[in-house]
Formats: structure tokens, C-alpha cells, sequence
């Protein structure tokens, strides 16, 4: 039976970080804003959640990815035509928000700040570590398999001597059972032979030139 690690992603999670992550791409948030809300709700670091994300959720939800990214789109170009609309709002924000919106990203002020370069930092970061922590594993996890190989390779040498020594011991047991047959035989027909001899009648001559016979 496999052991199922305790850290395991399950269905359910895979199912709350692409609802999230869609929900943010889609409203024009950001992904590491989905990972840190999903990390909280199911327990993990927002890095975790981001090399998920990356590793194996992303490729499952590629086709509602761009659905979101064309909903997101579609919320930036009324976002500028509010700007435009606006009469306090300066050139500077219209001409920002049009190539944002030619870029296909999303305009908050969020991504105007500096926390969010710092945000993006931090989020590669606790990547890293992860992906660090998941090959320190993975590298445990290959020398336990050298040592358990190394292990049976001492074990099957053992028993391939065990085994020729068994076969030199049967091979002197099957010689010395042929040449014990061989000598019982040669012995029975030794008696045989005595008896048969013993059977015959043995006759003697007397003073007076009789045979007489011996019993």
C-alpha cells in the first residue's frame, strides 16, 4: 500500500486555488493576492500555493484562464472609458490606463505601488524555498533508495553463496549416497553368493575309500 503524505494536495484544494486564482485574474487582482487568500483558507503558505499553482494546477485551466484574462480585459476597457469620462482625472492616468489596457493588465492602485514589486519579491522567494525544500527531498528520498539497493545487492550475494555452496554440499551427499548403493549391492551379492556355496553338498572319502557325506 502507498503511503500518502501528510502535505498532500487534494482534490478539494486544487478545486479552491483555481476557483480563487480565476476569480482574481478575472477581477483584475493579482495571483500572488489569490495565493496568499488561499493559503489562508486551506492552511498554506501563499508560496506553496503558488508553486502549485505553476507546477500543475495552471495547465488543467488553461482555456478558463483565458476567459478570465478576456472578462479582465473587458472591465479595464470600462475602467478607461470612466477615466476618460472623468474630468478631473489627469492625461497622465488616461495615457497610463491605455497602454495598461493595450498590455492586457490590470489597472488598481495596488499595481501602481512599490508593495507590490516588494509582494512579487517575497512570493518568488517563498517559490524558491519551496522548490528548494522539494529537491532537498527528493535527494533524501534518492539516497534512501541507493542505500536499500545497496542493501539488497549485499543480500543477494549472500544468497547466491548460500545457494552454490548448497549445491556443492548436495552434489558431495549424492556421490557418497551413489558409491554407499554401489557397496551395499556388491556386499548382497557377496552373500548370495556365500549361501549358495553353503547350500551345495560337501562329501569326504573314509580309511576304507567310501564318500561319505559331510554334514
Amino acid at each position: 500500500m502507498t503511503a500518502v503524505r501528510q502535505d498532500a494536495w487534494s482534490p478539494d484544494d486544487d478545486l479552491i486555488l483555481a476557483e480563487v486564482t480565476l476569480r482574481h485574474i478575472r477581477e483584475g487582482s493579482t495571483q500572488l493576492a489569490a495565493f496568499e487568500e488561499v493559503g489562508e483558507r486551506i492552511g498554506r503558505t501563499s508560496a506553496a500555493c503558488g508553486f502549485r499553482w505553476n507546477s500543475c494546477v495552471r495547465k488543467r485551466y488553461e482555456d478558463a484562464i483565458q476567459i478570465a484574462k478576456q472578462q479582465r480585459q473587458k472591465r479595464n476597457y470600462m475602467k478607461k472609458q470612466t477615466y476618460v469620462a472623468a474630468p478631473h482625472v489627469s492625461s497622465i492616468a488616461i495615457i497610463d490606463t491605455e497602454e495598461r489596457t493595450y498590455k492586457n493588465e490590470p489597472v488598481t492602485e495596488e499595481s501602481l505601488s512599490i508593495d507590490t514589486v516588494i509582494r512579487f519579491l517575497r512570493q518568488w522567494k517563498g517559490t524558491y524555498q519551496e522548490l528548494t525544500r522539494q529537491i532537498k527531498t527528493l535527494e533524501r528520498d534518492l539516497r534512501d533508495k541507493d542505500e536499500e539497493l545497496f542493501t539488497l545487492r549485499e543480500q543477494n550475494q549472500k544468497l547466491s553463496l548460500e545457494v552454490n555452496n548448497a549445491q556443492t554440499d548436495y552434489r558431495a551427499v549424492n556421490d557418497d549416497y551413489k558409491t554407499l548403493i554401489q557397496i551395499m549391492d556388491r556386499a548382497r551379492r557377496l552373500t548370495v553368493l556365500t549361501e549358495e556355496d553353503e547350500a551345495k553338498p560337501r562329501f569326504k572319502m573314509d580309511a576304507n575309500g567310501n564318500l561319505e557325506r559331510i554334514e
